[in-house]
């Protein structure tokens, strides 16, 4: 495993990291006992960075990292989310941030993350939704620096919106964020058309998150795929969606080799092959995601012509996620300690 420095927090991350909400639920049928396995397995490839959420199935995805890896909790690298108190994505312009993000939630959130974790800190904490209008607001951003004053947080962020390649700018260009993490992959590649130049700049970490584009980056989905009744995915990837996915994906095969030659591998190494990027946090819940994923750690990067070749099958799709559409009822932090 080879390592970064995640921007300004100086914090030291595996460069493939542990996207942990598949082990919460919503990705089919939940097993724990595999979950931990995977946990374990993954911490002995040497992977440090775990990224997690309270509303990854209401904290039971904080407290599987709690049991599998709390005895090296000064080993690892732990970042979590606050969800909005609305519990609706995205945030949308306009919604007040007393609704959305008001200090003593994000406070609350916190400390309940904690007690899930059994800590003391957080190394990253994270806003789980973003609108640029909040650069102008200050709760947020106090409510974290007390949380970091009171060292319950090393650092902290904000997960823009899903497929929002630009609503983190202004943020960044503020000066008024750790990290920033976003969805980044061959398919959406707008994020390093100017987030990421300003995040350089600014000496910002990049978390990118769904490098897989939800499993199609794998290639292990087809038109025929059946989701389990569990699996969020059913909804989002109807079979003519997976149909109109096949013909994007048939000519990535071309840029398969002996160095990546499978198209996760491929996929992993696009995202770690831009300098911006400090970790990337595929989805895993077995033993077996966790020792393909890893092995894509091998120092061999993408070229400057090969990441030049794939910008051309850049593909904005479009498709919004279910949970865009719903209103959902608002949570208290005891129900999702529960």
């Amino acid at each position: 495993m080879r390592y970064r420095i995640l921007g300004k927090t100086q914090i030291r991350v595996s460069e493939i990291g542990f996207g942990a909400w598949g082990i919460g639920g919503m990705w089919g049928a939940a097993r724990d006992e595999e979950a931990v396995a995977a946990l374990t397995r993954a911490f002995e490839l040497g992977v440090t960075f775990y990224d997690t959420a309270m509303v990854y199935g209401d904290g039971h995805s904080e407290e599987l990292i709690a049991r599998a890896l709390g005895a090296h909790r000064e080993e690892i690298v732990i970042a979590s989310k606050v969800p909005p108190k609305t519990m609706r994505w995205p945030v949308r312009p306009g919604d007040p941030i007393e609704e959305t993000f008001p200090a003593d939630w994000i406070i609350e959130c916190t400390e309940a993350s904690l007690r899930r974790l059994q800590t003391d800190y957080l190394d990253v904490q994270q806003l789980h939704a973003w609108t640029p209008d909040y650069v102008m607001e200050t709760d947020w951003y106090d409510a974290m620096e007390q949380l970091r004053a009171e060292g319950k947080i090393r650092a902290f962020g904000v997960s823009v919106n899903d497929w929002d390649a630009y609503g983190g700018l202004g943020l960044v260009q503020a000066g008024l964020t750790d990290t920033i993490q976003v969805i980044y992959n061959i398919f959406e590649q707008r994020p390093a058309e100017k987030l990421f130049p300003a995040a350089q700049a600014a000496n910002v970490g990049i978390i990118a998150r769904v490098p897989f584009e939800e499993g199609l980056l794998t290639g292990a989905l087809t038109p025929d795929t059946q989701f389990d009744q569990d699996d969020w995915r059913r909804e989002w990837l109807t079979p003519q969606r997976l149909q109109e996915a096949a013909r994007h994906l048939e000519p990535l095969s071309a840029f398969l080799n002996e160095d990546r030659p499978t198209l996760a591998r491929l996929a992993l190494k696009f995202c770690l092959s831009h300098p911006a990027v400090s970790t990337v946090i595929p989805g895993m819940r077995t033993v077996a995601h966790v020792e393909d994923n890893c092995a894509a750690s091998d120092s061999k990067l993408l070229t400057a012509h090969l990441r030049e070749e794939l910008a051309r099958h850049a593909w904005n799709h479009g498709w919004a996620y279910p949970w865009a559409e719903e209103t959902e009822g608002e949570i208290t932090v005891e129900d999702a300690d529960a």
